[in-house]
């Protein structure tokens, strides 16, 4: 077994609590391990990168997202690594890679470290120097982009309200969906159970209850953790701890004698912008190879560029591609929502009618990994809501998907049939999913 392959297997098992593991056959054909994922890693004073990217096959209880929630990936993260598996119903024995390891960014090692471009964030253990956590994050959506630059945390609060800024209420509004000027805790809070707020005006970290939104651009400006990412956060980190945010979408370096670059889709930047910090890439990368008199494959570092999928690429002449741990299938935390079954005496919705069946099942998973989740089920090509258990409950989703969709349900009262919906394109759907998260 050569050194390389050695040592990313020692940090990936330091990462991962090991039940039962066989021999390996070599670097590209590795045996399954079983083990359960935790959001720390070893960290030495040189080490550039950690974690461990691995793969596992899917069942039928499985979507993209449940999967990345449970081993500390975001949507943006687990759905480009996997461009080719459905992200809400993956066929039951598809491989999954869950790309696990990450380039350290360019940052003083203290405090929180918060990467934009990686929507990622770090935690620097100040009593164990040799430990990093990480979790991922959603961040600000186009025209209430997060901050960038040194701030620190103001208060800590658990089980907060959310005092509703005038711009949101007055957003929310104009869409039909007036708020109040105060949310209390509870299960309707977007800030969720913790927020930890920042010396920059108006924005915290915090949870969230709509948790399959982390890794997206979709929030107002502030940063949100998946609920049990941020009760750990919440209890490692002290008022007046450092915060550093910074837009880092392209990430190089060492391990061993091999270089690494690791590429995201530039956040909140401009076509001018984002050409330019390719040529600085370029130019850094320029000065690697005179420097070290090692020949890099400019083909992958294009390859790696234009798929910004957040996968590590080995980038050196002759090296080949980074290998994925084929994992046991650990018992998976969450597990895709699915509704109670469609009672003719219940209250329902009548949703829409897709194009075709396989879109008409996906829309329906959307709904239902919604935070709250609006219970929705697929009957051929139409996409009924329900049940609800009173017409308040119907009401309430009915003005939820007309807000947040811009789709206008009918109400089927019990017993009751009702016409056919106007008929919903993918494009649609699609174009305002974003949106359905914030």
């Amino acid at each position: 077994m050569n050194f390389i392959l050695f040592k990313r297997l020692f940090i990936g098992m330091s990462f991962c609590l090991l039940c039962s593991c066989q021999l390996l056959r070599g670097p590209d054909t590795v045996s399954s391990v079983e083990f359960s994922p935790i959001r720390e890693f070893p960290l030495f004073d040189s080490q550039e990168i950690i974690g461990v990217a691995a793969q596992i096959e899917t069942d039928e209880q499985d979507s993209l997202l449940v999967i990345g929630r449970h081993f500390g990936l975001g949507y943006d993260e687990i759905t480009r690594a996997n461009s080719n598996v459905d992200p809400w119903l993956p066929e039951p024995g598809s491989t999954v890679r869950l790309p696990l390891r990450f380039i350290i960014p360019e940052a003083p090692r203290k405090g929180v470290v918060l990467n934009l471009a990686a929507k990622r964030l770090f935690l620097y253990d100040q009593k164990n120097t040799n430990k990093v956590f990480t979790y991922p994050v959603g961040i600000g959506r186009e025209g209430w982009e997060t901050p960038q630059g040194l701030t620190r945390i103001t208060a800590k609060t658990a089980n907060p309200s959310w005092t509703v800024p005038e711009s949101i209420r007055r957003e929310h509004a104009k869409k039909g969906d007036p708020l109040p000027r105060v949310v209390p805790a509870g299960p309707n809070n977007p800030l969720g159970d913790y927020a930890l707020r920042l010396g920059f005006p108006g924005y915290l970290i915090h949870g969230t209850n709509k948790p399959y939104g982390v890794g997206m651009e979709v929030s107002h400006g502030c940063v949100r953790l998946y609920p049990e990412d941020i009760a750990k956060l919440f209890r490692h980190v002290a008022v007046g701890s450092q915060v550093r945010i910074v837009n880092q979408p392209f990430l190089t370096a060492w391990d061993g004698d091999t270089l690494f670059l690791q590429a995201y889709p530039p956040t909140h930047k401009d076509p001018k912008q984002v050409n330019r910090l390719v040529q600085d890439l370029i130019a850094r990368l320029q000065k690697i190879e005179q420097e070290s008199g090692r020949l890099i494959d400019w083909d992958k570092v294009h390859v790696a560029i234009e798929r910004s999928d957040g996968v590590l690429t080995p980038i050196l002449k002759g090296h080949i591609d980074d290998f994925y741990l084929t994992i046991s299938r650990p018992s998976i935390k969450f597990k895709r929502p699915i509704p109670k079954a469609i009672d003719v005496d219940a209250w329902k919705l009548n949703v829409a009618t897709l194009p075709n069946v396989k879109q008409a099942r996906q829309f329906a998973a959307m709904l239902n990994h919604q935070g709250p989740p609006i219970p929705a089920h697929a009957f051929a090509t139409k996409v009924i809501a329900g049940p609800f258990s009173s017409s308040q409950d119907a009401f309430s989703a009915k003005k939820r998907l007309l807000s947040e969709f811009s789709i206008t349900a009918q109400i089927m009262e019990p017993g009751k049939i009702v016409e056919t919906p106007q008929a919903l394109q993918e494009s649609t759907i699609f174009t305002n999913l974003l949106t359905f998260f914030d």
